[in-house]
């Protein structure tokens, strides 16, 4: 199950160059990793890694809604990795591969995925 969540492009994401900035792109997929993250118990997490594949220019226009695939690639011990895909015009134009880390603020240390957090995120695993 891939989880779906629409985003908003602003009037003030674009740069200079009439694309959207590279940076105002990542807070797209943050918005729809905070939407996925908010539904699964604990929400104690961290991100540790971020790589990110710019595929095709992100172009801002009024009131066009574009939607973020999220899905789990790897469900390990204390971390999970999540693959997001941002579409405009039916092409992915943004790719990331994010490895968040199950963390203990209170120990400062990470920790191991509860059983309730596994099933709940074994809802989203695809290959």
């Amino acid at each position: 199950m891939r989880h779906e969540h629409q985003v908003q492009l602003r009037w003030s994401d674009p740069d200079m160059l009439g694309h959207v900035n590279h940076a105002r792109a990542l807070s797209l997929l943050e918005d729809a990793r905070l939407a996925m993250v908010d539904r699964q118990p604990g929400g104690s997490m961290i991100l540790a890694r971020l790589e990110v594949d710019y595929l095709r220019q992100l172009y801002y226009r009024v009131a066009e809604p574009l939607c973020v695939s999220s899905w789990v690639t790897r469900l390990g011990t204390k971390s999970l990795t999540l693959r997001q895909e941002l579409v405009q015009d039916g092409e992915v134009a943004i790719r990331a591969d994010v490895v968040l880390v199950m963390f203990d603020f209170a120990g400062d240390v990470s920790r191991a995925l509860t059983d309730e957090e596994r099933r709940h995120w074994s809802g989203y695993v695809e290959s």
